[in-house]
């Protein structure tokens, strides 16, 4: 018999934070490496687009995939789209970034310099249709070279982005490598960044330039990228991340408990696949909470029923209710409502928008701003016309155990 150390409890539940076990995330890795290898090769190939709820690890494979592009020599930089904040700040830091890791590899630093120049003018460029930036919005850059010009600094998204975008891969060309662009949470960039991002990578994947972006977003992506650019259908390779199948999240469990020397009797596993549906973040959840109530090794289903609550209440506070707060009365009374129209088992299902306002007794057009207000705070998606959906699993039933208000 085993006593099981709280200390070594080897689960990981936090925010984009990689789990001890990366299960289940193979043939994402797999199409990832085909792509650099192509790139590497001078092939043409698409961007990747990488959808799914929260919750499901996007954040984390991101982060392994940057991972798996820097052991390539490659120059990476990853950013988090916010929703009013214009692409160019953050974009020009991370390409400074991508850029300063390939400055060491190229035997001509005076190409280092020009391209600094077109970066730091696309960095302080201002949209002359747009109102200027604050301050605290504005990028200072530490680039000694002066900026550029003629050459991205338009102020049109769309154009100036084009030729930020083709330059830094002509310098990444020199070198014989590629750079790629990390952009996580991007339902949240605005229109007009998104018709340039697509344009970008028409024009790239036009030309074979080895750049390629790497994005990750909710489930709707795939429409918002198609409302902007019809040809954006055939521009990126959308990949859908899910939760892990019962093989895959049992793998995420007994293997790191596995180095430790500790063993998961069979009706435990199964009693913790039920009560996490396999979406990784529950998993870790559920795990880590088991883990630290269980007393001795082989953890049994006792145990894991035992350690349920305090893992359905830390997940009631840290992901499930703080999004809740951020609702308004009237978006939680929208949210409820949706949640008592699913079924019990509470899988990831659409309402249509009719049914909600014939539940609250509205007509459609009247909930409208609860709506959209919902879809910016990123607690709802439109995945086709007519219909929401909630972007967190297992949140309709964490709904249900909220009094009206």
């Amino acid at each position: 018999m085993r006593f099981v150390d709280p200390v070594r409890n080897p689960y990981a539940p936090g925010a984009g934070q990689r789990p001890p076990e990366l299960a289940g995330r193979d043939r994402e890795l797999h199409a990832f490496d085909v792509v650099l290898e192509r790139v590497a090769r001078g092939r043409p190939e698409r961007s990747l687009m990488l959808t799914g709820l929260r919750g499901v690890g996007k954040t984390v494979l991101l982060n392994t995939l940057r991972s798996e592009a820097i052991s390539r020599l490659w120059g990476t930089g990853k950013i988090e789209a916010r929703p009013d904040q214009s692409l160019r700040r953050p974009v020009s830091a991370a390409l400074h970034m991508a850029i300063r890791e390939l400055a060491p590899h190229h035997r001509a630093p005076d190409r280092i310099d020009e391209f600094l120049g077109v970066l730091k003018a696309f960095a302080l460029r201002e949209d002359p249709r747009k109102p200027p930036s604050k301050l605290r919005d504005r990028w200072q850059p530490g680039i000694d070279v002066p900026a550029a010009t003629g050459r991205a600094d338009s102020g049109d998204i769309e154009i100036d982005l084009v030729e930020l975008f083709t330059d830094a891969a002509s310098v990444a060309a020199d070198v014989g490598t590629g750079v790629a662009l990390f952009i996580d949470e991007l339902q949240d960039l605005a229109a007009d960044d998104i018709s340039a991002l697509c344009a970008a990578c028409h024009e790239l994947s036009q030309t074979g330039a080895p750049l390629i972006v790497v994005g990750a977003g909710l489930p709707h992506v795939p429409a918002l990228l198609s409302a902007s650019k019809s040809y954006s259908e055939r521009l990126f390779r959308y990949q859908r991340i899910d939760r892990l199948d019962r093989i895959a999240a049992d793998l995420a469990l007994t293997a790191p408990a596995e180095r430790e020397e500790v063993e998961y009797e069979p009706k435990a596993l199964d009693a913790l696949y039920e009560a996490s549906g396999g979406y990784p973040y529950f998993v870790q959840a559920y795990g880590k909470a088991t883990w630290d109530h269980a007393p001795r090794s082989p953890i049994t289903a006792a145990d894991v029923r035992v350690a349920s609550p305090e893992a359905e209440a830390e997940l009631a506070v840290g992901f499930f209710g703080s999004r809740y707060e951020r609702a308004t009365p009237a978006e939680r009374e929208y949210m409820r409502t949706m949640a008592a129209m699913l079924p019990a088992v509470d899988v990831s299902e659409a309402v249509a928008t009719s049914e909600i306002a014939r539940a609250l007794g509205r007509r459609p057009a009247s909930l409208s701003p609860a709506r959209d207000a919902l879809i910016k705070k990123g607690l709802i998606y439109s995945g086709e016309r007519g219909t929401v959906a909630f972007t967190v699993p297992h949140f309709a039933r964490y709904l249900r155990t909220q009094p009206a208000e």
